[in-house]
């Protein structure tokens, strides 16, 4: 998929653990890994919108287009 997620990335440059994430963006840390590892489809605008807030980020530092060219 084209759509790399870096939430890993700022998870570490945030120095935040999954558990910690997710109780402050109140998703399951299943779903959590699942976005994590790159494995979801979709994902929310308020899902994006909750981590961005716990993160202090942008939604371009989650997300990135990658071409597979």
């Amino acid at each position: 998929m084209p759509i790399i997620v870096n939430l890993d990335v700022m998870m570490a440059k945030r120095k935040m653990s999954l558990n910690e994430l997710s109780e402050k963006v109140d998703l399951t840390l299943s779903n959590l890994s699942i976005l994590k590892t790159g494995k979801a489809k979709a994902v929310r605008f308020s899902t994006l919108e909750a981590i961005c807030k716990a993160l202090d980020c942008q939604p371009g530092d989650l997300l990135e287009f990658v071409s597979e060219e």
